[in-house]
């Protein structure tokens, strides 16, 4: 009779620890990170705070854009431009 109660009660402790552990690791799905402000951007980057983002201020993805966001050729990234540019792709997930 100990060993079937003993059995329940770490079958439903597992349980229990399992969907903890679960809803736990969805919540951080549900957030999304959005992306940052031009402003934001400016305060990051812009090293010598003339209001514009120069090829050799930006980095990461941005820096890696750089032309295609820059429509109007004039060496800097205009409020504009980085709304309009183009969302980059998402990332293929493994199923």
């Amino acid at each position: 009779m100990k060993s079937n109660t003993l059995k329940t009660v770490v079958l439903i402790f597992g349980l229990g620890l399992f969907m903890s552990n679960y809803s736990f690791g969805q919540q951080g799905r549900q957030e999304r990170k959005e992306p940052p402000t031009f402003e934001q951007l400016l305060k990051e980057m812009d090293k010598n705070e003339d209001g514009k983002l120069a090829k050799d201020e930006v980095k990461g993805p941005l820096k890696d854009s750089f032309t295609e966001i820059d429509t109007n050729e004039d060496g800097f990234i205009s409020e504009k431009e980085l709304k309009d540019a183009p969302k980059p792709e998402r990332k293929k997930r493994n199923k």
